[in-house]
């Protein structure tokens, strides 16, 4: 499940074969120049909207810290099912979220808590397919006793799927064999940086893989290396010589025709 920001982006995903998206705040919130500690909600559930505009994939939203407590877990995902979204993924970090989790430091709140949020959320949705995935970051800090101790918490408080951000192969072979899935996996560098193939993940219960960057970091790339030869005085390499077929790939990803032929049977007659 690759992730797409925008929907031309979606567009893209659907057309190279994805069956499902990823709308992600850590990448988010960096296209925003700020941190996923600054979105919000409302910003979230916009991009789902446009995303969903331009694809019929199902979506899965990035819900961060569920933006409250568990009373906020009510608006949060009204909006998310309101948006379109399929899944939500929930995390039991300190709420409001902080930019130090981009550096490895986790504030991770009381069990309990989270458990209180999971319930909520099983309460509040209205669609019984419309997916809750809790998350945990505590192997980042407590270890891997106590991130399976709180999955198997947010299991039993209604959670549909589980992550538990392994920090190496070896750690998600052991969740695998210690917690029961349906679970989820996050890569942030391709298919290779998972250290096994998706045919072993998948004997070990995975069942969704995410790859929540490389389409950003692509995009930043790019851009980067555009502007910067733009101000050189210098053509962009990668479109120099090729604007003209890259402009009719671009026609053809927003179904420009159709506009075309809506006007062609309307006002361009």
């Amino acid at each position: 499940v690759p992730l797409a920001l925008d929907p031309i982006s979606a567009r893209l995903a659907e057309a190279a074969g994805f069956e499902a998206l990823y709308l992600g705040g850590g990448s988010m919130g960096y296209r925003n120049v700020v941190t996923e500690a600054a979105l919000s909600l409302t910003t979230m559930a916009q991009a789902a909207v446009e995303i969903g505009a331009a694809s019929r994939l199902p979506l899965i939203l990035d819900a961060q810290c569920g933006w409250g407590d568990a009373m906020h877990m009510r608006h949060t995902v009204a909006m998310a099912e309101a948006a379109g979204v399929a899944a939500i993924e929930i995390e039991d970090q300190l709420m409001p979220k902080r930019a130090h989790h981009h550096v490895g430091t986790e504030h991770l709140i009381p069990t309990e808590h989270m458990v209180e949020k999971i319930r909520v959320a099983v309460e509040t949705r209205r669609d019984p397919d419309f997916l809750l995935i809790g998350r945990t970051n505590a192997c980042r800090t407590h270890g891997l006793d106590e991130a399976v101790r709180r999955a198997e918490a947010y299991r039993q408080a209604g959670a549909d799927m589980l992550f538990l951000l392994p920090k190496n192969p070896e750690q998600a072979r052991a969740i695998g064999e210690r917690v029961e899935g349906p679970l989820y996996y996050m890569t942030l560098g391709g298919i290779g940086s998972i250290g096994m193939s998706l045919e072993e993940l998948g004997g070990l219960g995975y069942r969704l893989v995410v790859e929540a960057v490389t389409p950003f970091l692509a995009t930043y790339r790019a851009l980067r290396s555009g502007y910067e030869a733009l101000a050189r005085g210098e053509s962009d390499p990668t479109v120099a010589g090729d604007a003209a077929a890259i402009g009719a790939m671009i026609h053809e990803t927003i179904g420009l025709e159709a506009l075309l032929d809506v006007e062609r049977r309307t006002v361009e007659r």
